[in-house]
């Protein structure tokens, strides 16, 4: 039985590449660890089997309430899954929901939230949710933006990209690690290996370029291609799909980044997006 560590993020802001490094890592394959196998060391914090074994029932049909009246025991029965610390991926802000927590912090040892430019984000966004940009920032703009109880996963709450981004990074303290997706991107090494100390890991140098090269963005790719990827959505021909950042310069409107920018202009700062 072990604690959780939440690997937290807003939609397509790098969870997946997160997750992947710390299983090349810690795992240490001869060759990239399948994408597939991810939820075989990793847990998601949504995933309907662990709610319907604690309801014994179904989830389909549940209301919000009864599975936010489920989460904080069924993310206790978490800690039972591995003997050591519990890794659970959460897209979940850090707050509360109908008066039950999101997360059960009586069971959390530590945490690890990427951040990524929203303005970036809001394009992979289309393709995750099949929707057009200006539907993609007004569901980054919204208070209410959640999921719904279905397709093998309960309700997850999101809230607007802001606020998800304050919950989680506002209160620095030891057992919180926070990383830029561009800085995975632009100094791939130095982050991941940061990533390790706050584990308390010391891997050699040749085993953490062994795993960053593993969950390279284009190793995923070519995993994806020459097979499948079970967490792809069903709007989308790919989970990974382009990787780079910037792309907003050449993608958005003025008046489409004058909105994201003005709505998030705070957080955008905090984390140099607008210097």
């Amino acid at each position: 039985m072990g604690s959780l560590i939440w690997l937290a993020s807003y939609p397509k802001s790098g969870n997946t590449w997160l997750r992947a490094f710390l299983y090349n890592l810690l795992r240490n394959p001869p060759t990239p660890a399948p994408i597939n196998d991810l939820d075989k060391f990793c847990l998601g914090e949504s995933a309907a089997g662990w709610f319907a074994h604690r309801a014994k029932k179904p989830v389909d049909g549940m209301t919000l309430d009864e599975v936010m009246a489920l989460r904080p025991d069924v993310q206790r029965d978490f800690t039972k899954a591995f003997p050591d610390s519990v890794f659970v991926k959460t897209h979940n802000f850090m707050g509360d929901c109908l008066g039950h927590p999101l997360h059960n912090m009586q069971v959390t040892a530590g945490a690890i939230y990427v951040v990524r430019d929203p303005r970036d984000l809001v394009i992979s966004m289309t393709h995750h949710y099949g929707i057009d940009l200006d539907a993609a920032i007004v569901r980054l703009n919204s208070p209410e933006a959640s999921t719904e109880t279905a397709d093998g996963h309960v309700a997850e709450i999101h809230n607007d990209w802001s606020t998800h981004v304050k919950s989680w990074t506002q209160n620095p303290n030891p057992g919180l690690h926070v990383v830029r997706y561009e800085d995975m991107l632009d100094r791939p090494n130095r982050t991941f290996g940061g990533i390790a100390r706050f584990l308390g890991l010391d891997p050699e140098p040749q085993r953490l370029a062994k795993a960053v090269k593993f969950s390279s963005f284009e190793v995923l790719r070519r995993q994806e291609r020459e097979g499948s990827f079970k967490e792809r959505s069903a709007h989308s021909q790919a989970f990974f799909r382009s990787g780079k950042q910037q792309q907003w310069r050449t993608v958005l409107s003025q008046a489409q980044v004058d909105t994201i920018e003005s709505h998030h202009n705070e957080q955008m700062r905090r984390f140099s997006y607008i210097l």
